[in-house]
């Protein structure tokens, strides 16, 4: 019986997927190089990245190209463009640390949840069957309301960058009279803040979550001791 290839280490580094992550990394790099100088042009590149972040996964199942290291790359990925967003936020908005808290409950969350994965000897950071919370489970469960959820996240960024006009802008100002001056942006940062207000508490269960499956790690394995 012949024996199953075995793919070479640069042929998974090669994989599609893995190629339109390092586009992500390279587009994201210019979007941030020329965010002050173009907002438009930065709002489009960095959505656009943020899509395919949804192709690259596509690409991996229909391929068979499924990696750890692209999981890795795509998170790795994901977590510093909205980071450095935030960190813009941070500036141009007050009270700027607003932004810098949700920064870290973002990266946080998805570390502990990461690392309790690997304890839990699960495949996939999204496996949550397990889990008792209904939210959390309706959040990796169904793909259509965390896609949701995730755009509604990263729009509503994209357009506070957009609204911002000058430095230490107040925040709450800047909101407020954009949706008395328009009523269909009004519409749209209402569903926006939604799916923002959702992800959000998605991302404080999901630490608490896997802080709990990190001290329980903790208790059995002192136990076996």
């Amino acid at each position: 019986m012949a024996k199953k290839s075995r793919p070479r280490k640069l042929s998974v580094y090669l994989y599609i997927p893995n190629i339109i992550g390092y586009i992500r990394v390279l587009m994201n790099c210019f979007a941030f190089y020329i965010c002050s100088s173009n907002k438009q042009l930065f709002s489009v590149l960095y959505f656009i990245s943020f899509v395919c972040d949804a192709l690259d996964g596509w690409f991996a199942r229909k391929f068979n190209q499924v990696s750890t290291f692209g999981a890795v790359l795509d998170m790795v990925t994901d977590r510093i463009s909205t980071a450095c967003l935030l960190v813009i936020l941070s500036q141009v908005y007050r009270p700027g640390l607003v932004f810098l808290s949700l920064l870290a409950l973002d990266i946080g969350s998805h570390w502990f949840q990461m690392y309790s994965t690997f304890l839990a000897g699960k495949a996939s950071h999204k496996d949550v069957k397990d889990s008792t919370n209904w939210l959390f489970k309706a959040y990796y469960g169904n793909r259509i309301f965390m896609c949701y959820c995730c755009v509604a996240c990263e729009l509503l960024y994209i357009t506070l960058f957009l609204l911002a006009k000058n430095q230490n802008e107040n925040l709450t100002k800047v909101v407020v009279e954009a949706a008395k001056q328009n009523s269909a942006l009004a519409v749209l940062l209402v569903l926006l803040l939604v799916g923002w207000a959702i992800k959000q508490a998605v991302n404080f269960i999901q630490m608490k979550t896997a802080a709990d499956l990190c001290v329980d790690y903790d208790i059995i394995k002192k136990q076996k001791a």
